[in-house]
């Protein structure tokens, strides 16, 4: 592997990418996300992630979840829409049909993994749901897993993607990420280049790679992160902002940084450990809205824990 140039994620950078909004736009015009994922185990993820799309802007999230999962799940995010898919079994999806209802839905971007069981109805499941035109699509968790058994995927993937991996989710994708900076960064580029699709190669100073050899590193170390649905929080922020139209590398890298502050933010308050994950929730919208506010002329100045406020 030859090493891979990595430039870092500033907060101008960050700036730059936050979408704009129309000030006579609804919810029809803010995106509209599509999430397939939970299960009788994980259902928290489904929620997670479809909450963190909201918080980043998108105007509709609809959640597909088992049929069997639905009822346990109605209400607790009343902003959500909730459709179950048909199952052959108990918690086992009906993977044509599932399939079937997510593409024909309406959606600027499609989320699929969080929370989803592994098993031959979530392999079936993706295929059916990669293998047909659609939106963007990222491919976090469950899906990951189910993609690792699925030879040659990237041969017939007809979707831009993101896949969200970390690194023993790379390893099971056939990848190795080493433990020093550049050769996380050189293996995403090398996974990004291989597949065609964008990586986030997640963990401390995360990685966004490119198909085409872009690379940039997230200048933040944040150990509260290191917790249970963090990782789907970060999935639904890319997807809320691919809802939004950015593209799916742009996403990618505003989503790393909204991320990794919301979790600096939370960190400053309890400090290094005891951060739940939907503890970052309410502060996206804080970070989007200080990013957009320092675009539009105002002073950008949050400090990274570098003390870098480049």
């Amino acid at each position: 592997m030859s090493a891979a140039p990595v430039g870092v994620i500033y907060e101008a950078h960050a700036a730059s990418l936050v979408p704009q909004r129309d000030a006579r736009g609804h919810k029809g015009t803010f995106g509209r996300v599509s999430v397939v994922a939970g299960s009788l185990d994980y259902a928290g993820a489904a929620l997670m992630s479809g909450a963190a799309a909201l918080r980043a802007g998108a105007g509709l999230v609809t959640l597909f979840v088992p049929a069997s999962v639905q009822p346990h799940i109605l209400g607790r995010v009343p902003e959500l829409i909730t459709r179950g898919l048909p199952e052959s079994g108990r918690g086992a999806v009906d993977a044509p049909a599932a399939a079937a209802m997510v593409v024909e839905h309406a959606a600027e971007a499609l989320l699929v993994g969080p929370g989803l069981q592994p098993g031959r109805g979530t392999t079936r499941l993706l295929k059916g749901l990669l293998a047909a035109e659609g939106p963007s699509t990222i491919i976090d968790a469950g899906a990951l897993d189910a993609l690792s058994g699925i030879p040659g995927w990237s041969e017939w993937v007809v979707r831009r993607c993101v896949l969200t991996p970390h690194p023993g989710e790379l390893r099971r994708l056939g990848r190795v990420a080493g433990s020093t900076d550049e050769e996380r960064a050189t293996a995403a580029v090398d996974a990004a280049t291989a597949w065609g699709q964008v990586v986030v190669l997640k963990g401390a100073g995360s990685i966004v790679a490119h198909p085409d050899g872009r690379a940039v590193r997230a200048p933040f170390s944040v150990p509260a992160l290191g917790s249970a649905g963090t990782g789907d929080v970060l999935a639904g922020i890319v997807a809320g902002l691919v809802g939004q139209g950015l593209t799916p590398f742009d996403a990618a890298v505003l989503g790393v940084y909204l991320h990794a502050r919301a979790g600096e933010h939370v960190s400053d308050r309890l400090g290094d450990a005891g951060l739940m994950a939907t503890d970052l929730l309410p502060e996206i919208p804080r970070v989007r809205r200080h990013l957009r506010d320092g675009a539009q002329g105002g002073r950008l100045g949050f400090e990274t824990r570098s003390g870098d406020t480049r």
